[in-house]
């Protein structure tokens, strides 16, 4: 099996593109200068937004990075049950004091501009989330020499992503914060997702292109851990999510080590989508009833989050984060890549001198 270009990142360890305004360019510039491989989520961004940023983040670093889409969604919802939904956060709309958003706000993400800006202007790594791209995007992003990852979180969905032309897979766990990458949204699924160590064995045994896992990771020993079960890299979003670069809301990082927060849980509340959050009011009142509907769902929530964000309300927050928030720590992003990988070296020392024996 190849490996991931260790002239990218000499540590391997890759920032999670967190959308939202999470990952931005001083967080990215900050990992990939400590020997990571730093990442800009265009998640929710407009083409020149994220054109903006990755200029911005240029002129922060000389440095390898990355830069992550989202694939376009098929009409898929079904408008009836976005309607019953909006109608039971009428009373949210009303304590917060604002409308609902416009559940029609979009299904491509403005896919097709970002991905010319980046043929224009090509950067290190592109990822992609929630589908695979088609072989010709995969092959234009390698003629402009742009290294590709695609998410997968399962073993199909990885040979997916090889048979379509991808570099390498990123075997999502369902330990992850925030969304799960599934190719398509199956509710059917939901809660049937694979542990990362389990999926990075399985994926490992399925494709021929590197694998970097990612789902839970917040200590170098883990990373140790799933690069033994054959990953070349592991992706941390959570571990990052708390460090000073991080744009996270204050509240969603007091949150991550808030023993009110006491855990996790896949919810599709805030998107319409399978995503990972910390649970708190609104995830316990509107996540039993949510459709799957996204991005509607997210168009829809979007005001009422960033009014509870406004109120310093973290119970309507979005509290994304894995199931190892709890271990979080609040220092410099690129103190915690040092870190990180004074961690790794030491469990592969460990491991080395328990091999010896």
């Amino acid at each position: 099996m190849s490996s991931v270009p260790t002239d990218l990142f000499p540590h391997p360890i890759v920032q999670a593109p967190m959308a939202g305004g999470v990952s931005v360019p001083q967080l990215a510039a900050a990992v990939s200068e400590a020997g990571g491989l730093g990442f800009l989520a265009a998640g929710y961004k407009t083409a020149d937004g994220m054109y903006q940023e990755i200029k911005q983040l240029r002129g922060l670093t000389g440095r390898p990075f990355g830069v992550n889409l989202f694939l376009p969604q098929p009409e898929t919802a079904d408008p009836a049950a976005v309607g019953v939904y909006a109608h039971q956060l009428a009373g949210e709309a009303s304590w917060y004091e604002t409308e609902l958003g416009d559940p029609d706000g979009g299904r491509d993400d403005g896919y097709d501009a970002k991905l010319a800006v980046l043929l224009d202007n090509p950067v290190p790594v592109v990822s992609f989330h929630f589908g695979v791209p088609t072989r010709e995007v995969l092959d234009s992003l390698r003629r402009v020499g742009t290294f590709t990852l695609v998410n997968a979180t399962t073993a199909e969905e990885a040979r997916a992503v090889e048979r379509a032309g991808a570099d390498a897979v990123i075997a999502q766990g369902v330990e992850a914060g925030g969304h799960q990458g599934t190719h398509r949204d199956v509710p059917e699924t939901d809660g049937s997702g694979v542990g990362l160590l389990s999926l990075v064995a399985q994926v490992r045994e399925s494709v021929g292109i590197p694998v970097i896992a990612a789902g839970g990771i917040m200590r170098g020993s883990q990373i140790a851990a799933v690069l033994a079960a054959g990953a070349a890299a592991a992706q941390l979003g959570t571990a990052f999510l708390a460090t000073h670069e991080s744009g996270a809301h204050a509240l969603h990082k007091q949150a991550l080590t808030n023993p009110l927060y006491v855990r996790t849980e896949l919810t599709r509340a805030f998107s319409g989508r399978p995503a990972r959050g910390l649970v708190n009011r609104f995830l316990r009142e509107h996540g039993p009833y949510a459709p799957a509907a996204y991005p509607d769902v997210h168009h829809l929530t979007a005001p009422l989050r960033k009014a509870a964000a406004k109120a310093g309300d973290a119970q309507g927050l979005a509290l994304w984060a894995g199931q190892g928030h709890r271990m979080a720590r609040e220092l410099p992003a690129g103190r915690l890549v040092e870190v990180l990988a004074a961690e790794l070296a030491a469990a592969r020392t460990a491991l080395s001198a328990g091999d010896a024996r």
